[in-house]
């Protein structure tokens, strides 16, 4: 049986999937942009909520990776329950530190975590949030939290207390309840019972039951990163259950949180802990260095609560008399990259070791050190880790056993330091403790959020394609540990059970060759690049390329259905299908077949009421101009999959309906509009291209990260590029269609030479990116080829941009191909000095193999006079 989330995922795929609603991002605190996964989260549950077989009363679990904001998606939630007329919500977790973190998270707007906006509008109404300890007199407008430990929910609800919660709170009302770290409710479904146990035994997974089934409209929200979906018992109860997954692997693969490295040393542990503190100066350092206020942290990890303390109190007193000879001492004994890196740092800004002692004797004084292993100020405590972030947290390190493995949102720890030697795990099975260990590099390895420039991203990594980057740092959890392997190796099998496989990560490196550095063109040659700037809405004469350009898909219901027999084991599942049939077709063409139609889809959202649309397009005339007009919907392609031969109203006015919510999202989200200069400046060819190290993930059959010159790589395109004097670089790790490229280029170097003095071609690693002109979308081409021949006086210079293309990609990017095309006639080179030499920047039409040959070989021919 499919999983409940690839169900709604087959859905998504043809256009039936609900669309994000603006008043959930709207009424969210702005710092936390939503991701694109968590977009899908929401619109997974909006579609299976909607949906007329839902089974009521409702339970669902949001199976996502830590650090991926699950509470955030708990408060996006939460708004749209209350716009489906819920108003009362009962969080329950197992821990109580964790629920003074959410209590925090939901009710407090000071706190830098508060997860909704400043004030809560939902059509028009301001909303309250009220915080109760029954729902017998909440209030019918406000959105009412209770917050209760599931131990202490369980005692609640079968010794009833005056003013406490009891069931009698669940017989008039359907309410929400919403359960965190939800693998703590499984106990039972883990074991097997008797009836007698089963009728007796009132178990908080069977109170939560008993509450959830006591109204058919009340609803269940689990949120676990860690079902154990091997239990077989565990896997049939959430089958149908599991809404959406984001494992670990794909949060790390979609570079939400921070690279994560062993740092192994025969050092002593004391010698291990100031290792720690060296790096975390220096990532402060590199964080100031680019005017980034944010306070790195370090974690001593524990075996026992006794050595914790015995060796936090050895830890203060080691650097309350750190000197800079035993810094140097250690500077001398390690023999890591990244400890160089750092004491070289310190060396070349003038901070000697005896001044890197005094700032680690502040930094890290007692008053900064903060001890969570003591049950009686555990709420406290929970709260300033919980804050670590803010400006006014003192804390730099940390020092605990167990109480941080659940429920800790730390975005600044960047050192975990473990404190014992041992090994737990057995030949073959991981113990408990190494398990623990990945789990608490896991909690640790959430992005520490920051940009350079207003193009990053903020909230992913940025360098995989330049870990040298001294920023690299910044975005890598290092865990220091004994220099064993045999350690390594069960850790790495720890992080793989917990779904993070970092063996599959390889670095590859490109190399520039020492001839190229030497010729002329490196030391003074010219690349030419455009910059972007904000344009005026009044310049604004059309939908976006990526959106407008997009090929959106949708199907229409069809009948399908299957029977299943469950009363046999292994029995077969009998489907009913049916052929559909693809009409491919714009806006424009259904607007002419049924203006009424579009125009009533139109309508349904409040962007498209015209003065509202017309602060966006002020060049907009008037509704059916927007329809139609191919530079606005008009030329939007909708592929329609039906079982009808044609089309039918109510399937044209659903797939209109569908894709205008998407392309409304993509509006609502519009804050500023730019263009792409038409002037290309000048910049120096040797401060662009350099040496780079890039981290792939798990490179396979000659594609991406696989050297050009690997067996696996097709025979035709297979070259040995560190041979190639016309190659840069001394190897291509591109797509497999850059591959085929690059080999094609090399065909037609006989034939260029005669023509050219210098031919180069360089791989763009993200050294550059140009911006088109319509509207400022930032391009990297793949490839740049710079010509040159001379002349009476210095020489012409060819600068030909070259993109090559999957054939999938082709009218998703159709807008990259068209500004390749007006770079010939459009693009302007300026030089800051007058020399002789004349610029001419170009681009081709993409490289495919499929459906572009003739017009490139057409190109190719051009600049070889054929």
């Amino acid at each position: 049986m499919a999983f409940l989330y690839e169900k709604i995922d087959a859905l998504r795929e043809y256009g039936s999937s609900a669309v994000l609603p603006s008043y959930i991002p709207e009424n969210l605190n702005p710092s936390f942009e939503l991701r694109p996964y968590q977009k899908q989260a929401f619109e997974n549950f909006i579609t299976h909520f909607e949906s007329s077989s839902r089974p009521k009363p409702t339970q669902v679990l949001f199976h996502m990776a830590t650090g991926s904001g699950k509470t955030l998606i708990m408060a996006g939630l939460i708004l749209y329950l209350y716009k489906q007329g819920y108003r009362n919500f009962l969080f329950f977790v197992n821990l109580s530190n964790i629920v003074e973190k959410t209590r925090e998270n939901f009710r407090n707007p000071a706190s830098t975590k508060y997860l909704f906006a400043d004030e809560i509008v939902l059509d028009g109404e301001r909303i309250r949030i009220s915080q109760v300890d029954n729902f017998q007199y909440a209030d019918e407008d406000a959105i009412n939290i209770c917050f209760a430990t599931t131990q202490g929910l369980h005692m609640d609800m079968w010794m009833t207390k005056e003013n406490g919660i009891s069931f009698d709170d669940f017989d008039e009302q359907k309410v929400v309840l919403i359960s965190d770290e939800a693998h703590h409710l499984n106990v039972d479904t883990k074991k097997k019972m008797s009836a007698d146990e089963e009728s007796s035994y009132h178990s908080w997974e069977q109170t939560v039951k008993n509450i959830f089934s006591r109204n058919a409209d009340n609803i269940l929200l689990e949120f676990t990163a860690t079902c154990d979906l091997a239990n077989p018992a565990i896997r049939a109860t959430y089958e149908n259950k599991i809404i959406f997954d984001y494992a670990l692997a794909k949060f790390y693969g979609d570079r939400y949180s921070k690279d994560i490295i062993t740092l192994r040393s025969d050092l002593t542990i004391m010698e291990r802990a100031l290792q720690a503190l060296v790096l975390s100066q220096y990532r402060l350092k590199v964080f100031q260095d680019h005017r980034l206020s944010i306070k790195p942290v370090v974690l001593f990890k524990a075996a026992k609560i006794a050595d914790s303390k015995d060796f936090m109190f050895d830890f203060i007193e080691t650097v309350k008399n750190l000197t800079g000879t035993q810094l140097r001492n250690l500077s001398n004994a390690v023999n890591n990259e990244v400890i160089h890196t750092a004491f070289a740092y310190f060396a070349n800004n003038g901070i000697s070791f005896d001044t890197l002692a005094a700032e680690l004797r502040d930094d890290f004084s007692e008053e900064h050190c903060v001890s969570v292993n003591d049950d009686k100020d555990a709420t406290q405590k929970q709260l300033l880790l919980n804050s670590l972030e803010d400006a006014d947290n003192p804390y730099r390190a940390i020092f605990e056993v167990k109480k941080l493995d659940e429920g800790w949102d730390v975005l600044n720890l960047f050192d975990i330091v473990r404190l014992y030697e041992t090994r737990q795990s057995g030949s073959k099975k991981l113990s408990p403790t190494t398990i623990a260990e990945a789990q608490l590099i896991g909690r640790g390895a959430r992005y520490c959020p920051f940009k350079i420039d207003d193009e990053q991203s903020k909230f992913q990594r940025k360098y995989d394609e330049d870990v040298k980057n001294e920023l690299r740092v910044c975005e890598t959890l290092y865990y220091h540990c004994q220099n064993d392997h045999r350690y390594v190796t069960e850790l790495r099998n720890a992080l793989r059970e917990i779904g993070l496989d970092t063996d599959k990560i390889v670095q590859r490196e490109y190399i520039l060759k020492d001839d190229f550095k030497t010729t002329d063109i490196y030391t003074h040659g010219l690349i030419f690049l455009n910059t972007r700037v904000v344009k005026d809405r009044r310049d604004v004469h059309g939908l976006s390329p990526t959106v407008r350009d997009d090929i959106y898909r949708f199907q229409a219901a069809t009948g399908a259905s299957g029977v299943d027999s469950v009363m046999v084991e292994n029995g077969q599942g009998a489907d009913t299908s049916f052929d559909l049939n693809t009409a491919h077709m714009t806006i424009k063409e259904i607007a002419a077949i049924n203006y009424a139609i579009v125009n009533k889809a139109l309508m349904k959202y409040p962007i498209f009421k015209f003065n509202t649309l017309h602060s966006y397009f002020p060049n907009v005339t008037s509704t059916r101009q927007f329809i139609t007009d191919n530079e606005y919907l008009g030329a939007v392609r909708i592929d329609i999959q039906s079982r009808d031969e044609h089309p039918t109203m109510d399937t044209l006015y659903a797939a209109v309906f569908y894709v205008l919510g998407k392309i409304a999202g993509s509006i609502s989200s519009i804050e500023e509009t730019y263009r792409g200069t038409k002037e290309f400046r000048a910049r120096n060819i040797r401060d662009v291209f350099r040496n780079k190290t890039v981290n792939y993930t798990n490179p396979h059959d000659g594609g991406i990260g696989i050297s050009q010159n690997d067996p696996s790589v097709k025979s035709d395109w297979k070259i040995d590029l560190s041979t190639e004097d016309w190659f840069v670089y001394t190897d291509n790790y591109g797509t497999s269609e850059e591959k085929a490229f690059v080999a094609y280029f090399r065909g037609y170097i006989t034939d260029l030479r005669k023509i050219y003095n210098c031919i180069y071609l360089v791989r763009n690693e993200r050294e550059f990116h140009i911006y088109s002109f319509e509207d400022g979308e930032r391009f990297e081409p793949d490839y740049v080829l710079f010509l040159q021949r001379n002349k009476t006086d210095g020489f012409e210079q060819l600068q030909i941009f070259i993109e090559p293309k999957g054939t999938q990609l082709l009218e998703k990017d159709a807008w990259k191909e068209k500004f390749l095309l007006q770079l010939k006639t459009e693009a302007v080179p300026a030089t800051i000095f007058v020399d002789d030499n004349d610029y001419k920047i170009w681009g081709l039409h993409f490289f495919n193999q499929d459906n572009r040959m003739k017009e490139f070989d057409a190109e190719i021919a051009a600049l070889i006079g054929t």
